[in-house]
């Protein structure tokens, strides 16, 4: 999905003093209020809050935002509600959202006024993103899309059992009331889901019964005759998800995940947010301590001007985990939050910069182009070319992280270390670890295999172009080097002074399997921090430390993240798009996180867990298909242009 700039809303009021749009020439709700209108309209129309009382979870999904007066009216009914479900997935989009201080600036009910706060408090950058907000400790969920309905809706995937059809009149903004987005509303419709609108226009009505939907009015409210509600009951014949997307959630919610790194135990903390058990299996006593295991590494987004796949799934992973770095640093981890400093020396000039930041839309608040003597200030050094500046950059200890996921997930995982995995195999409806002598370690409805190169080695060797990338770090006395005080990147990365060290780094060797700290190597990372630093190298590389550890990597640098393909079924559909390829029941992967370790962990397990759970997807369809295990054997038939095996090598021996 191409990137577009977000254009905040214009919001003025109008002579009764509601809010109202100049854009489509309309105001935000009737003069009878938002908030009778939300009740009304879309709680009481769908049947809630009675229809979600004593579920696991309930999602609902809405096509247009605005200043979410309907998202506070249905966050306060879910907490007013002593029989409310445990989790409630709140899906939204808007395509001009206010800013935080707009969003601020609009009056509220008194009751409402504090969660209003929140949201204000958890407002996002306005980026083309599916941002997610978090409130009451993660049982409610705000999956909030910027952009166009007709774009993003199509994107979604979820489950969806309530509509909410908002948006301003059909006659002032067509597109929200448009067949063809009914028919992807449809798409996104579990059988028995309903959608309700204030609009009672023939068109909307037609529309909604030509996706599959029964149709029918309502006495209306604030001087409205009829509210339009419906009920999606499909043909029988329709089909139900594909393949390669996520399923209806489990009653057995338990699994068990094979490493103890990065993506293991973030896995085990994304699977305890949906409720589920994990069972965590590690060789190593304590997490972490393979290619996890450097003492601290960075994290922060990307600039990409023709902004591919590959820098939306990275700035998407490092707006999602901004958040949870702040959370884990004010919680103990060893980390700051303070930005990141990642040097251009080709750049034509800062305009150049800040004219890509500019055509790409992308705010302040996310990434800012600095002349070399704005670098220099935030540095603390002099350097000699000009930056991005990722104001939700940083570094952490990705051990202390990963025992932070751990302590996150709570008593919903268990850790089993010194445990070798040495195969897996289905019986039954479970699947089953064993070790080397044969004997069941454990069984579960669902495995995930985190355990970097050793998953290949699980699923049988599959034809994946997964590679090891040695790396070595460098480690200096504090007060050998002159330091910068936020992280700087660039050919290398140098971090601030911490534990009384100076750590910079690192080298990139696919295939090199040597695990021997080498001089050679902290001569290069010596040329390089010289390079970044501006400060001459008169360091002996004799005198210095190291760590060796190896990223394993994808041939499209991006992480492989889902079920994993069935060698034994055939697609259903096209075997070029990897959500037809069929999938092994309760299998899963999250590898080749490569040097992205840390900053894709929440967005990489969230997904993990909503292909697990049935979840709705943190991210888009077209990024779920771009990190998906299936995407290399739809990459081959699409080359091959014929007929093939396309899940050659992906099965697992029994």
């Amino acid at each position: 999905m191409k990137t577009a700039p977000i254009v905040a809303a214009r919001i003025e009021p109008s002579a009764e003093g509601l809010p109202y749009s100049p854009t489509f020439a309309d105001v935000y709700h009737p003069r009878a209020g938002a908030m009778e209108q939300a009740r009304h309209v879309f709680l009481a129309g769908n049947g809630l809050p009675g229809r979600w009382a004593g579920r696991d979870d309930f999602v609902i999904a809405e096509t247009g935002f605005g200043l979410g007066n309907n998202f506070l009216a249905t966050w306060a009914a879910w907490r007013a509600d002593p029989q409310r479900c445990a989790r409630l997935d709140f899906l939204s989009v808007e395509l001009h959202p206010p800013t935080r201080d707009e969003l601020a600036a609009w009056p509220r009910e008194i009751a409402l006024a504090p969660l209003a706060a929140e949201l204000a408090a958890q407002w996002p950058a306005l980026t083309h993103n599916l941002h997610r907000l978090s409130f009451d400790e993660g049982r409610v969920r705000l999956h909030l899309a910027f952009g166009d309905v007709a774009r993003w809706v199509p994107e979604w995937v979820a489950g969806v059992e309530a509509f909410f059809l908002d948006g301003f009149a059909p006659a002032r903004n067509p597109q929200m009331w448009d067949r063809r987005l009914f028919k992807a509303i449809a798409r996104l419709a579990v059988p028995g889901a309903t959608a309700t609108t204030w609009s009672a226009a023939r068109s909307v009505r037609e529309g909604l019964q030509a996706a599959g939907f029964t149709v029918s009015k309502a006495p209306g409210q604030g001087g409205k005759r009829d509210i339009t509600v419906a009920r999606f009951e499909p043909a029988p014949s329709r089909r139900g998800a594909p393949p390669g997307r996520p399923h209806a959630r489990s009653t057995d919610s338990r699994a068990i995940v094979v490493g103890g790194g990065l993506a293991g135990c973030a896995s085990a903390w994304a699977l305890a947010e949906q409720g589920w058990r994990t069972t965590v299996i590690d060789r190593r006593d304590e997490p972490a301590l393979e290619g996890s295991g450097n003492p601290a590494g960075l994290f922060h987004g990307v600039v990409m001007r023709h902004d591919g796949t590959h820098a939306r799934w990275l700035r998407a992973a490092a707006l999602a985990f901004e958040p949870i770095a702040r959370e884990a640093v004010s919680g103990g981890v060893a980390g700051a939050v303070d930005g990141l400093l990642r040097l251009e020396p080709q750049a034509a000039s800062v305009q150049a910069m800040q004219d890509v930041i500019e055509q790409l839309g992308l705010p302040a608040q996310y990434v800012q182009a600095l002349a070399a003597v704005q670098a220099s200030q935030r540095a603390g050094l002099a350097l000699t070319h000009p930056a991005w500046f990722y104001p939700g950059g940083g570094w952490i200890s990705p051990r202390d992280l990963a025992a932070w996921y751990l302590r996150r997930a709570g008593p919903l995982s268990a850790w089993r270390g010194r445990v070798e995995v040495a195969q897996v195999r289905r019986v039954g409806d479970e699947w089953q670890v064993l070790d080397a002598q044969g004997e069941v370690i454990d069984s579960a409805p669902a495995l995930v295999l985190a355990s970097a190169g050793d998953t290949l080695r699980l699923l049988g060797a599959p034809a994946w172009p997964i590679d090891p990338v040695r790396g070595q770090i460098s480690i200096a006395p504090f007060g050998r080097i002159i330091l910068p005080k936020l992280p700087l990147a660039g050919a290398g990365y140098v971090l601030p002074a911490l534990a009384g060290a100076a750590i910079f780094g690192a080298t990139a060797q696919p295939g090199d399997l040597d695990a021997a700290v080498r001089m050679e190597d902290h001569r290069l990372n010596l040329e390089r921090l010289a390079q970044l630093t501006g400060c001459p190298d008169e360091l002996d590389a004799a005198s210095l430390s190291g760590r060796v550890g190896w990223r394993w990597t994808a041939g499209d640098r991006l992480p492989v993240i889902g079920a994993v393909p069935d060698a034994d079924l055939p697609a259903v559909g096209s075997a070029d798009q990897p959500r037809f390829i069929a999938r092994q029941p309760g299998l899963f992967v999250f590898t080749a996180l490569g040097s992205r370790g840390i900053g894709v962990s929440a967005l990489g397990a969230r997904l993990l867990a909503a292909w697990v759970s049935g979840a709705p997807s943190p991210v888009e369809a077209s990024l779920m298909d771009a990190v998906d295990p299936a995407r290399f054997a739809a990459r081959d038939q699409r080359r091959a242009g014929r007929t093939l095996n396309p899940l050659r090598g992906s099965a697992v021996p029994g």
